[in-house]
C-alpha cells in the first residue's frame, strides 16, 4: 500500500449523465444491492486496499522494481527468479517466433529480459498475473466474464500499439500495457461479485454496474500501484467522448480509439463510421487511409501479441 492511499469518490462516472443512477435506483429493485456493492468497492479502495485473488506478490514486486531510477538488470533477474512461472514464461516469450527469428534459443533470465525490454516484461507479468486470477477456482462462476475480458484486452492491447506507432510519438510499449490493463476495474468488480451472491442472479446490474464504474475503479487501482500519470488518466478516461482543452492526442486518445477499435476488427466500414464523430480519432488523424493501414498492422501484430501474452 502507497503512504497515501488514493481517494476513490462515490460520484457519477463522467460516462453517465447526471441523474441517471438515482432513475435507476426508482426504476430497478435491485439497483439498491448495486450502489451498496459500488458503495463498498470505494470504501475498499479509497483505504488503498486493492486486493485480488491470486494474484502474484511477485509481479508487484517486478513492477516496483522496474520503476526504481537505479533498478539494474541484476535486481530484475532476481525478482523474477524469485517467481519460477514467471521466470519460465518470459523465457517462452524471448524464445518466441516474434522476438527470436534466428530460432537460436535463449535459455537464462538475463538474456530473455535484455532481448523483451522492460516494457515488455512488465505486460509480459500482468499477463501472467492475470492469468493466475482466472485460473482461482473461487472465480469459476464468472470465468467466462474474465476469459473475455482477457480476450478483448489482448485485442484492445493491440490496437493501442498500433495506433500509439502510426498515429503519435507515444511508446508503443507504453500504449500496449495501457490497453493491457484498460480492464482493470472490470476484473477486480469480476472478482468481488463472488461475495455478493444477489448480483449473480440481474446479468443486467451486473454489467451496468461494470460500464458506469470500471473506469473510475481501474484508475483508483493504477494509482494504488504507482503506475504513471498518463497510464492511470487513459484507463480513466476510455469512455469519455468529450474532453474539452485537448488539442494534441495523448494516451487517453490512443485507448479511447482502441477499446472502439477492438469491436471492429474486421469490419473496416463499420470501424470508420465508428470513428468518424470521435474527437479523438479526429486528433490522431484517423482518415480512412490511416485507419486501414492500422487494421493492416493490427493483423500481424495481434498474433503475436497473443503467443506472447495469451495463457
Amino acid at each position: 500500500m502507497s503512504a497515501e492511499a488514493p481517494r476513490f469518490k462515490l460520484s457519477a462516472p463522467r460516462s453517465t449523465p447526471t441523474g441517471v443512477t438515482q432513475q435507476r435506483e426508482t426504476e430497478n429493485p435491485g439497483t439498491h444491492a448495486a450502489f451498496e456493492f459500488v458503495r463498498a468497492l470505494a470504501a475498499e479502495l479509497s483505504a488503498g486496499r486493492v486486493e485480488l485473488p491470486s494474484f502474484p506478490e511477485a509481479v508487484m514486486r517486478v513492477r516496483q522494481v522496474l520503476g526504481e531510477p537505479d533498478s539494474t538488470l541484476e535486481k530484475v533477474v532476481r525478482v523474477v527468479g524469485s517467481e519460477p512461472a514467471l521466470a519460465a514464461r518470459l523465457l517462452r516469450i524471448a524464445n518466441s517466433a516474434s522476438l527470436n527469428p534466428t530460432g537460436k534459443p535463449i535459455k537464462d533470465l538475463r538474456s530473455a529480459i535484455t532481448r523483451m525490454g522492460y516494457n515488455m516484461v512488465r505486460s509480459a507479468s500482468m499477463s501472467f498475473a492475470m492469468a493466475q486470477i482466472r485460473a482461482n477456482s473461487k472465480l469459476e462462476a464468472v470465468k467466462a466474464d474474465l476469459n473475455s475480458l482477457w480476450e478483448r484486452s489482448i485485442l484492445v492491447a493491440a490496437f493501442s500499439f498500433v495506433v500509439a506507432r502510426n498515429c503519435t510519438r507515444i511508446n508503443p510499449d507504453e500504449a500496449m500495457l495501457t490497453g493491457l490493463l484498460h480492464g482493470i476495474g472490470k476484473l477486480y468488480v469480476y472478482t468481488r461479485v463472488a461475495d455478493h451472491p444477489e448480483l449473480f442472479g440481474n446479468a443486467a446490474t451486473l454489467h451496468q454496474i461494470i460500464d458506469d464504474w470500471h473506469g473510475e475503479i481501474g484508475k483508483a487501482i493504477l494509482e494504488n500501484w504507482g503506475f504513471a500519470e498518463a497510464t492511470v488518466q487513459a484507463v480513466a478516461d476510455q469512455t469519455v467522448w468529450e474532453r474539452p482543452g485537448i488539442e494534441a492526442a495523448d494516451l487517453s486518445d490512443v485507448i479511447f480509439v482502441a477499446v472502439v477499435m477492438a469491436s471492429f476488427p474486421a469490419d473496416p466500414v463499420a470501424l470508420q463510421l465508428a470513428l468518424a464523430p470521435l474527437p479523438a480519432a479526429a486528433r490522431l488523424g484517423l482518415d480512412e487511409a490511416k485507419t486501414a493501414v492500422i487494421l493492416r498492422d493490427f493483423a500481424a501484430e495481434v498474433g503475436a501479441l497473443q503467443t506472447a501474452l495469451g495463457g
